[in-house]
C-alpha cells in the first residue's frame, strides 16, 4: 500500500505545483498576447496605408510620353 500512497502524494504535489506555476506564468502570457496583438494591428495599419498609397499612385499615373 505504501507505493500507492507515495504515488498519490507525488501526483497531488505535482498538480499543486503546476497550478502555482501557471498562476505565475498566466500574467506573462496575457502581456505577450497583448503585445503581439498590438504589433499585428500596427503592421496591418502600415500595410493598409502603403496599399492605399500604391493604389493612389496607380490611379493618378500620367501616361508616359513616347
Amino acid at each position: 500500500m505504501k507505493p500507492v500512497a507515495t504515488l498519490a502524494a507525488a501526483g497531488i504535489v505535482g498538480v499543486v505545483l503546476a497550478k502555482f506555476v501557471w498562476m505565475l506564468v498566466l500574467p506573462i502570457v496575457g502581456i505577450l498576447t497583448g503585445v503581439l496583438a498590438l504589433v499585428f494591428k500596427v503592421a496591418l495599419i502600415a500595410f493598409l496605408v502603403w496599399l492605399g498609397y500604391k493604389i493612389l499612385n496607380k490611379m493618378t499615373e500620367r501616361p508616359s510620353e513616347g
